[in-house]
């Protein structure tokens, strides 16, 4: 006896669906009924089909399981390492810690710490070599990840951390000497989704900005490379934008002969929370966090559902936890490694998404590459002009936030709770780029609300 559910069917292929769903409209237009269209000019279809993949391989990603992570703004040493103890305690599987200051000890952050069992992630809000030079000493310095991105500084500040000769001086002393640490070079991508940018924007200008780096040092960068990823609400097209992402690096750093190995930490976007209808925060983050568990992220760090206004808070932050240890422990998300895998919808967005972002990375590459192009303003002015789309369908109600331009609660008052300024702030002073700028979508509308309450 067959163990087979489907051996007593008969196989109906694409071309018969098609013909089922033509004659169930009853006359009407299935392209204009059934088939949208996206921000990234993808096609989706009604259903697909294995016929649709007979003739190209499915794409799997690399099993692994993921880590439930926490980010931790470090200010004083003492009280940041109790905190991340309590939250390894509560249940964080791994922390990236946020240093602003290189006089921070790491052995006192991670006293009682063990960075082989909880993986730590250090995001330097500056670059210093030397301080990176001593981690690389350290006695579990293999079992920590150092974010260091001076083209993403140079992106979202408009100006290098010293100058471009000193920046890539420090790089190179930081890159080239490390033997110990786990990683020191890492791509932020999330800057580019918060600024508005599509999807397939966003894969390609990841992919451009990691291959400035891979033009620098060749096959002289041994150590895998991080991605910072920042997730959106777009339940499947997120899943398929993590794996493409991975499909994108395979092919490149295959040109360069080095590692295809790389860890993508995944987190939230920012561009469609809001101050109004908060706790709906938590049901969008929630989506987000599955998305970027079935597209394959290696760390996931939830954001809280008051973050935008509220300093950090115990509460805030154990909600955020425990959504992604209830997905991980209760949902079952850690049990089944590469769920996406076999989707032909999920499969066909991501060969959709690599091919376009791939088209975008030649355009880049033969314009001079992606510093060129950042430094003529050809960047920036793509992300506004996808930016401006999408905040143009929130204000005519295409794109929905629900409690903010849809179904919105007119009795919320929000005034006297910000602890923090939720909008974009912008201060006066020279850069040698126009910086990108990271901006919510709902922010003119929550102005608007703020000055009538």
């Amino acid at each position: 006896m067959s163990n087979n559910l489907f051996d007593g069917f008969t196989p109906v292929n694409a071309k018969a669906w098609k013909q089922k769903i033509q004659a169930d409209l009853k006359g009407a237009d299935y392209n204009d009924t059934l088939i949208w269209n996206t921000n990234e000019d993808i096609n989706v279809k009604p259903f697909y089909h294995s016929d649709h993949f007979e003739e190209k391989e499915l794409y799997q990603i690399p099993t692994s399981s993921w880590f439930v992570g926490q980010f931790i703004f470090v200010t004083i040493v003492e009280v940041t390492n109790k905190k991340a103890i309590d939250a390894i305690e509560r249940g964080a599987e791994s922390i990236v810690f946020i240093i602003s200051e290189p006089t921070i000890s790491i052995d006192k952050l991670l006293q009682n710490i063990d960075p082989f069992s909880t993986p730590i992630h250090l995001k330097l809000q500056f670059l210093d070599s030397e301080f990176i030079n001593k981690l690389n000493t350290l006695p579990y310095a293999s079992a920590i990840t150092v974010h260091t991105d001076i083209i993403g500084n140079l992106a979202e500040t408009g100006n290098w951390y010293t100058d471009l000769s000193k920046d890539h001086e420090q790089l190179n002393n930081i890159v080239k000497k490390q033997t110990q640490l786990k990683s020191t070079l890492s791509i932020d991508t999330s800057l580019y989704q918060n600024a508005g940018a599509t999807i397939v924007q966003q894969l390609a200008y990841a992919i451009a900005h990691a291959n400035e780096y891979l033009n620098h040092f060749n096959s002289e960068l041994k150590q895998p490379i991080t991605f910072n990823v920042s997730v959106g609400t777009n339940y499947f097209f997120e899943i398929a934008k993590l794996r493409a992402l991975r499909l994108l690096w395979n092919t490149l750093a295959s040109e360069y002969n080095i590692s295809q190995d790389c860890h993508i930490v995944a987190f939230p976007t920012k561009r469609n929370k809001t101050i109004y209808d908060y706790n709906t925060n938590m049901l969008r983050t929630s989506t987000e966090c599955m998305s970027a568990i079935l597209g394959g992220a290696n760390t996931i760090c939830n954001q809280s559902y008051d973050a935008l206004y509220h300093k950090d808070n115990e509460f805030g932050e154990r909600i955020s936890r425990n959504q992604l240890l209830i997905l991980k422990k209760e949902s079952y998300f850690g049990d089944v490694i590469n769920a996406s895998d076999g989707s032909y919808y999920i499969e066909s967005i991501t060969q959709q998404l690599a091919e376009k972002a791939l088209e975008i990375f030649k355009t880049i590459e033969n314009g001079g590459g992606f510093l060129q192009q950042l430094k003529e303003g050809t960047i920036q002015k793509k992300i506004k002009a996808s930016a401006e789309k999408e905040q143009e369908q929130f204000n005519t109600g295409e794109l929905v936030l629900l409690g903010t331009n849809k179904h919105p609660n007119a009795n919320d008052r929000m005034k006297d709770n910000l602890e923090l300024y939720p909008f974009l702030k912008t201060n006066a002073r020279k850069t040698l780029i126009e910086p990108i700028l990271q901006k919510r979508i709902a922010e003119i509308s929550e102005q608007d609300r703020l000055k009538t309450e």
